[in-house]
């Protein structure tokens, strides 16, 4: 019988730490106990050894006697031709938003100024899709909110399902949601597009391999549309500013355990000669570079 009392400092949601006293007791290896403190539920997952105990933060879920607070960031990039359009869609269903301006040389600065009750964020330089949704998930985190959804600025998203990614975070009385991915392949729509060949054929590639090495049963690995919870984004390290952002992220929510599905949306392609940047507009080049990444994130999470 193993006996132990551990006093844990735990932080919530960015909004407190506090310490607690936890109290042990088993004959087993992998209990999971939970300490409770005021709005939040602080899930730990105790592995015994013989010489010292370990603990890994599971799940920080807030009780939700009140409404979550919902962030939407953008992340944009010379999108003067879409960004009033689509800010204005977005705040008929959200009144928290977040604009990151990676770097515009065009007239989006401009145009953003224009923009009432809308934060935005200036990176002086490009640094890439990648680098802006980092600084949305550390705003979102920096000013205490529960949710945050991510959606392009090039309309191929649609505004109207931010409520929706939102609500299925908490969509049942359980263990919350930590990542709502939207999927543009999990059902097909009325007037869905017919995707780029390429971009398809890459994602279904890279979607296989991310299944076959992580079993995460995804259909589409590189929709930006989806919905964090929070409190989950200071355990996620954001290691490639480009387009090859979601798949280290991918293995790291893997090795984290944590929680995922996928929510339908409709297959909007409106601009299908964006460039991926100098070689990486080569499919193949593209999908070799995915896969390197994809390894290197692998060999880097095997060796800590």
């Amino acid at each position: 019988m193993l006996k132990a009392e551990v006093l844990a400092t735990l932080a919530t949601d960015g909004l407190e730490t506090f310490e607690v006293a936890i109290g042990l007791t088993s004959r087993r290896v992998g209990l999971e106990w939970m300490a409770c403190h005021g709005r939040a539920n602080i899930a730990l997952k105790c592995v015994f050894d013989p010489f010292r105990i370990r603990f890994k933060l599971l799940n920080i879920h807030r009780t939700c006697s009140m409404s979550p607070r919902l962030l939407t960031a953008l992340p944009v990039f010379n999108e003067a031709n879409h960004i009033a359009d689509v800010l204005t869609e977005v705040r008929q269903y959200c009144s928290d938003i977040l604009v990151v301006d990676d770097g515009s040389s065009d007239g989006t600065p401009e145009i953003l100024a224009q923009q009432p009750g809308v934060q935005v964020v200036t990176h002086e330089v490009n640094q890439g899709y990648g680098g802006a949704l980092r600084t949305a998930f550390q705003y979102s985190v920096d000013n205490g909110y529960d949710i945050l959804v991510t959606i392009d600025c090039d309309g191929q998203h649609q505004p109207q399902l931010i409520p929706e990614l939102a609500k299925h975070v908490y969509f049942d009385n359980g263990e919350p949601v930590d990542i709502v991915s939207g999927s543009r392949y999990l059902k097909t729509f009325d007037g869905d597009s017919i995707p780029p060949e390429d971009r398809r054929a890459i994602n279904m590639r890279i979607t296989k391999e991310l299944n076959r090495r992580l079993g995460l049963g995804l259909t589409d690995s590189f929709c930006g549309f989806k919905a964090y919870r929070t409190v989950i984004l200071g355990n996620l390290e954001v290691t490639e500013l480009g387009y090859a952002m979601p798949i280290p992220i991918w293995v790291q929510v893997a090795r984290l355990g944590l929680r995922v599905t996928e929510y339908p949306v409709p297959l909007v392609y409106l601009d299908e000669e964006r460039s991926f940047g100098g070689a990486l507009d080569d499919a193949e080049r593209r999908f070799a570079h995915y896969m390197d990444v994809l390894e290197r994130e692998l060999a880097t999470t095997t060796c800590s």
